[in-house]
């Protein structure tokens, strides 16, 4: 595997003709996660080094629509500029399911000035993880991303189902960590491992989680934007290979009715850059002040971050007592009911497991929020609650219950304002109200079935 963390645009070169690349896909991550951009010829690619786009591009929502009154809408809409994309010649990767050799880069996104457009999720990522690097500290990171297979689906009216696996027939009961279950489905996942593997994912385990199709791809501990890069690839790829093989691949919180939801827990240390230890332990490996305060910080802002950890209406479906996911920001040690768990490790390798986030959320958003807690927690010596050692479902909701509530819980948080920046918070928020007010004009059957005769 070629170390391309500190690739130059010679570097990057050099890999096109080493795989004789004719194509180039200039990605851009919106809001949502999706990839924007346009795809180039290498020649032109070479010859312009980056490209440009409007800048709502970054700002587009799940339904399509971009803010179109408000803060946003006034300082950009007028004049709708562009911004400057540059490559990240570390980002760069093959597409291993095109026909012609073609490559893939990740695009920062800048104004005409040079300044990094603040409300781009890569720029918002890279903000939170400076002002680490201004401690001295360097984040860590490890998601666990759940998703479903389900049966290819065109109809949005109908429910989803799981597929059907080699044995011909479509998973009836939950096998939780049944090998027998994830070997139903080994076309598929050797594809999804040769593609990784071509693509240089640091993909670790892959499990069959509690539901029916569920599974769950963990990836190794390495720097947050590194990693917000790969969950970003690992979605598109596993996607792509599931229609291959004549199924959807989704990353939604709850897509099916009565089945687990699915997460994105993150596990979380800091490193001293100077001694290379991890600063959540002591030097005899007991917990640090440090460990005590993170937790604390993520207890005190997790509420008001949940508009960034649940970012759809569909999100709060997963958020159910008993249901495999948290309700509260109680934590505990190897307690897996709470929202913030401590696992048990070595005084090493001592880190906070942030449970809240589903597998919807934008990997650039999520990380910058829950390390923005944990920062948080830790300037400002913020202690937490006192250790849950029973089961945290039997006391109360302590997580906003839908996305209208979490805005409203993130519009009152000023410190999470200050670290993400005020211009990503305003642009974001608008973007979430416009779904929500689209999610709105539609009528379910729930209601219709229950209110159509009956009030």
């Amino acid at each position: 595997m070629v170390d391309k963390s500190k690739f130059t645009f010679a570097d990057l070169e050099n890999w096109f003709n080493e795989r004789r690349v004719t194509e180039i896909e200039c990605l851009v991550p919106d809001l949502t996660g999706v990839a924007r951009g346009k795809i180039l010829p290498r020649e032109k690619f070479t010859e312009d080094r980056g490209m440009r786009l409007p800048e709502a591009t970054v700002a587009i929502g799940v339904t399509g629509e971009f803010p179109e009154d408000g803060p946003y809408y006034d300082v950009i809409h007028p004049t709708d500029r562009d911004m400057h994309l540059r490559p990240d010649p570390s980002t760069v990767r093959i597409v291993p399911w095109a026909t012609d050799p073609s490559a893939q880069v990740i695009h920062d996104c800048y104004d005409r000035d040079g300044k990094l457009i603040p409300f781009a999720p890569r720029s918002v990522l890279r903000k939170v993880c400076d002002l680490y690097a201004a401690e001295g500290w360097e984040p860590v990171v490890a998601p666990e991303v759940e998703f479903y297979l389900v049966a290819r689906n065109t109809d949005p009216d109908v429910p989803l189902k799981p597929p059907i696996g080699r044995s011909g027939r479509a998973e009836t009961s939950r096998q939780g960590y049944s090998i027998d279950a994830v070997n139903e489905f080994d076309p598929l996942f050797e594809d999804v491992y040769d593609y990784c593997e071509k693509m240089e994912l640091n993909v670790d385990t892959l499990i069959h989680e509690v539901g029916a199709g569920q599974m769950e791809i963990n990836f190794f501990h390495a720097h947050p934007l590194g990693l917000a890069d790969e969950v970003f690839f690992f979605k598109r790829t596993l996607r792509e290979a599931a229609m291959r093989h004549d199924m959807f691949a989704t990353f939604m919180a709850k897509p099916i009715a009565g089945e687990p939801g699915s997460a994105m827990h993150v596990h979380q240390s800091i490193v001293n850059k100077l001694t290379g230890k991890n600063i959540f332990s002591n030097e005899d490996g007991s917990p640090s002040k440090e460990f005590y305060w993170y937790i604390g910080g993520l207890q005190k802002y997790t509420p008001a971050a949940m508009a960034f950890y649940a970012p759809y209406v569909n999100s709060y479906r997963r958020l159910v007592r008993g249901k495999a996911a948290p309700i509260n920001i109680q934590w505990g040690t190897d307690n897996r009911t709470v929202g913030i768990r401590s696992p048990v490790a070595s005084a090493a390798a001592r880190r906070v497991e942030n449970r809240v986030i589903g597998a919807d959320a934008n990997p650039y958003v999520a990380l910058a929020a829950t390390l923005a807690c944990g920062y948080l927690g830790m300037k400002n010596r913020i202690e937490p609650a006192p250790e849950c050692k029973g089961d945290a479902y039997l006391s109360a909701f302590e997580l906003p219950r839908s996305l209208s509530e979490a805005l409203g819980w993130l519009a009152d948080e000023k410190d999470l304002h200050d670290m993400l920046g005020k211009e990503f918070i305003t642009v974001y928020s608008e973007v979430k109200e416009i779904e929500h007010d689209e999610f709105m004009k539609v009528i379910s059957p729930w209601e219709r079935e229950h209110l159509l005769l009956h009030v």
